[in-house]
């Protein structure tokens, strides 16, 4: 799930190099704190939301066909 995270942030921003995704494991779920540089911020999340929201349905569906949850916070 993590690659896919990666991989949809990479394919979105003008500098891929500094996408940088993080796994923390909670007691019921995993959350993925994805960074980017602030110039591409807006892209990653959108005009009101819609890219982060998308990303974040996309790791849910991914999470649920391995029998888990996922949540991603953009920082």
């Amino acid at each position: 799930m993590k690659e896919l995270v990666e991989f949809m942030a990479k394919r979105l921003v003008d500098h891929p190099e500094q996408v940088e995704v993080t796994e923390v494991n909670a007691t019921r779920s995993v959350i993925f704190e994805l960074r980017v540089a602030q110039e591409d911020m807006g892209r990653v999340i959108g005009k009101g939301g819609r890219v982060a929201n998308a990303m974040r349905t996309l790791l849910r569906v991914a999470a649920t066909k391995q029998g888990r949850r996922a949540r991603l916070e953009i920082v």
